[in-house]
């Protein structure tokens, strides 16, 4: 059968694997929710550049009736850059 050494040796071989399992994991989770926040901070930052630019020509009307999805639409659209980032916002007020 298996003596002690043998156990020793599978026992170590399977800790390895899960610790390289698990550190694989947490990299791919931690570049996963990074990207993630990443995007809704573009999507913020968007939103309150176009509120603030509304508010500096006074056009109060406008600003009103716009959501933090439209004013982040409106934002990206400006600097010609993707949208993608505002869907997290779709639905705010």
């Amino acid at each position: 059968m298996f003596g002690l050494l043998d156990w020793l040796k599978i026992g170590g071989a399977f800790l390895g694997g899960v610790l390289i399992a698990g550190t694989v994991a947490y990299f791919i989770g931690h570049w996963i929710g990074e990207s993630d926040g990443y995007e809704r901070f573009i999507a913020q930052q968007a939103a309150a550049n176009e509120k603030a630019e509304l508010e500096r020509k006074g056009d109060d009307a406008k600003l009103q009736g716009m959501s933090d999805y439209d004013l982040c639409v409106a934002g990206l659209r400006d600097q010609r850059v993707s949208v993608d980032a505002c869907e997290q916002l779709r639905g705010l007020q």
